[in-house]
């Protein structure tokens, strides 16, 4: 992956490609790459959500005086 690739950028790129294949403009012969493609992102893009939300929460946590471990879903 990318190192200066941002959350916006990656998805971007993965509406890109939904779309290319929704609307059949994708060959056959780089279909399976893109997919790929959008795997990889998609598993970006969760592990973004995932690390934002736990520093969100450990955030308001300690604006509520707590340690940082309240409310932590995993």
């Amino acid at each position: 992956m990318e190192k200066n690739l941002t959350y916006e950028a990656a998805f971007a790129e993965l509406k890109q490609i939904a779309g290319e294949i929704e609307n059949e403009t994708v060959s056959v012969d780089v279909l399976a790459a893109k997919v790929k493609r959008a795997s990889v992102l998609i598993a970006f893009c969760q592990s973004k959500l995932r690390d934002t939300e736990t520093e969100v929460i450990k955030i308001i946590a300690q604006m509520e005086g707590g340690t940082g471990k309240k409310n932590v879903k995993t």
